[in-house]
């Protein structure tokens, strides 16, 4: 009885969660919108992690980016999740890690996707658009995430903004990644 109330109540916690992530993030007929914020279709990364974290320097008049893959649940292995910037990819996490960034100050468009062929459309893609203000540090969190239920048709790929706190936290509890585009 005690397993069921508990199933219950994670089943309900999992429809509220996944009802609050935005729906044209993981539109598949949204994807071609995205172009300008993501890079190519088909660039690959190869990724490494690291436990040694290392401060960005970054020039003066410039913002600094961290994102940060947040992956909780694993289903069968990491994710690799593609970074994107104004139309071009910066880099790639695998699992739980983060890359970091400088950007001109201005209007940016930030995306995040991963591919995989246990996905029904192939591909999910989110997307932040943000202004940069010289000389401060912005922390997005990428999120893959599946249903309770396992339906290969209801995982998500969310992206957020977190405040300054939240983010160094992130960042102190995951690894640095290193990617290069495969050739």
């Amino acid at each position: 009885m005690k397993s069921q109330l508990v199933a219950s109540r994670l089943t309900i916690l999992a429809l509220l969660l996944f009802g609050a992530v935005p729906v044209y993030a993981q539109n598949p007929d949204l994807v071609p919108h995205a172009q300008p914020a993501c890079g190519t279709a088909t660039a690959q990364f190869q990724v490494t992690t690291s436990n040694a974290h290392t401060e960005p320097q970054v020039d003066p008049g410039k913002a600094l980016i961290y994102l940060v893959e947040e992956q909780k649940l694993r289903v069968f292995r990491d994710v690799t999740v593609r970074v994107g910037l104004d139309g071009k990819w910066v880099g790639a996490t695998r699992g739980t890690s983060y890359v970091s960034f400088a950007v001109e100050p201005g209007e940016h468009h930030l995306c995040v996707d991963f591919l995989s062929e246990f996905l029904e459309p192939g591909r999910l893609v989110s997307l932040y658009g943000f202004t940069a203000e010289a000389g401060k540090t912005y922390y997005f969190r990428a999120r893959p995430m599946a249903s309770a239920s396992g339906n290969r048709d209801s995982a998500v790929l969310d992206l957020d903004l977190v405040n300054d706190d939240q983010g160094k936290l992130l960042v102190a509890n995951s690894l640095l990644s290193v990617s290069h585009s495969k050739k």
